[in-house]
């Protein structure tokens, strides 16, 4: 039996995650135009769910459009406060678990991106993710997010990569667990201080759904129209991605 059910928080990962990881911005701006540009026309109110370290909620923010930041990592939220107080950015930051988070009010749109949904411990839990996000949206309201599929773990997660900026070397390790459905990856950290080294690690663990899970899941938390996209079209530049290994998903809330 699967004995994992706490939520993952990282500790380096999210301490240099805009050192290593935004060279997917360009892309995801990108999907989200694409799928996106008109229902945001009409949004007055946002969640950015797992926001990290708050680019996707400033952008929305920009729009002159009242963004929520939610992300489980404590780190991660007092980055996110940071950087929309660098930027001169109005923006709330709450901590909290995707799974159970409550809003200080109802929003138009819940956007949760770069495959923050996959990060959940357990495969049932989307349900709980999805129904946490219908409470969270007024009636008509829309969740977007992406996910990476089965497919994804199985060719791109195995392999190793080495990444350096200066004071620092990440390398990953990554495979696929058959009997969990879930990719996973060890990062192994070496920050220089002084003259050493520090080593450090980051045990990161996606879960993998069909997409009849993902519709069964969303469809049971009262999302009543769920549309998708292969992420293939919008990552034009990176081999890596092929038709199936990612998808965006909208769904959108009964009017009810």
């Amino acid at each position: 039996m699967e004995k994992q059910s706490a939520p993952q928080q990282y500790g380096l990962l999210a301490r240099h995650y805009d050192q290593f990881f935004t060279f997917h911005h360009d892309w995801y701006r990108g999907a989200r135009q694409k799928v996106l540009g008109k229902i945001l026309l009409q949004v007055r109110s946002a969640c950015d769910l797992a926001c990290g370290t708050g680019t996707t909620a400033i952008e929305l923010a920009r729009l002159e459009i009242k963004v929520f930041a939610v992300d489980l990592s404590p780190v991660m939220c007092r980055l996110a406060r940071q950087k929309a107080k660098r930027v001169r950015t109005r923006l709330r930051v709450l901590q909290g678990d995707m799974r159970t988070f409550r809003l200080p009010e109802p929003v138009d749109l819940i956007t949760s991106e770069f495959d923050a949904v996959n990060h959940i411990p357990r495969k049932a839990d989307l349900g709980r993710v999805a129904k946490a996000a219908a409470r969270a949206l007024r009636p008509g309201g829309y969740f977007y997010f992406d996910v990476n599929n089965r497919m994804a773990f199985q060719k791109i997660w195995p392999g190793t990569w080495w990444l350096e900026r200066p004071g620092i070397v990440l390398i990953m390790r990554g495979g696929y667990d058959h009997r969990h459905d879930r990719g996973w990856t060890k990062a192994e950290w070496f920050v220089r201080r002084g003259n050493l080294w520090r080593r450090s690690h980051d045990l990161i663990k996606q879960v993998s759904w069909s997409a009849r899970e993902i519709h069964e899941s969303l469809r049971g938390a009262g999302f009543v129209r769920i549309w998708a996209w292969d992420a293939k079209p919008f990552f034009q530049g990176d081999p890596r991605i092929q038709r199936g290994c990612r998808t965006f998903y909208l769904a959108q809330k009964s009017h009810r």
